[in-house]
């Protein structure tokens, strides 16, 4: 039983692991500004001398697509939380054991989801 307490990513692995989930919060920061500044952009596209139909459909639209962003923003700034706790995870050489089952966590899924705590075991037993 001792010898499960030892079952963790080597730290060369986790440095690789560590590497690659920076890289993704650089990106998903860089996605989650531009999600930002689209929906606070209220600047005038240029519809001011077009038919008032067709700015009423546009205003309408632009509505819905702040909401989209709004959502979309929402979804990033969580996806950049949950990336921050496997940073976390590493740190503290947990990351990448099932938080379920206790087994290492399949490296080609952590690779894929690098901010997964579940196995594919574990998470097939949640269905």
């Amino acid at each position: 039983m001792a010898q499960d307490l030892n079952v963790r990513y080597s730290d060369k692995d986790l440095a690789e692991f560590k590497a690659l989930i920076e890289t993704k919060i650089e990106k998903a920061k860089s996605h989650l500004e531009l999600l930002k500044s689209s929906y606070m952009n209220d600047g005038n596209n240029g519809t001011d001398d077009t038919s008032p139909t067709f700015k009423a459909f546009e205003e309408g639209s632009e509505t819905m697509s702040k909401e989209a962003n709004t959502q979309l923003a929402i979804r990033q700034e969580k996806f950049i939380r949950d990336l921050r706790n496997a940073l976390l995870r590493i740190e503290n050489k947990t990351y990448g054991i099932c938080r379920v089952t206790g087994k290492l966590i399949n490296k080609e899924r952590l690779k894929l989801v690098p901010h997964a705590t579940l196995s594919i075991e574990a998470k097939n037993m949640q269905k």
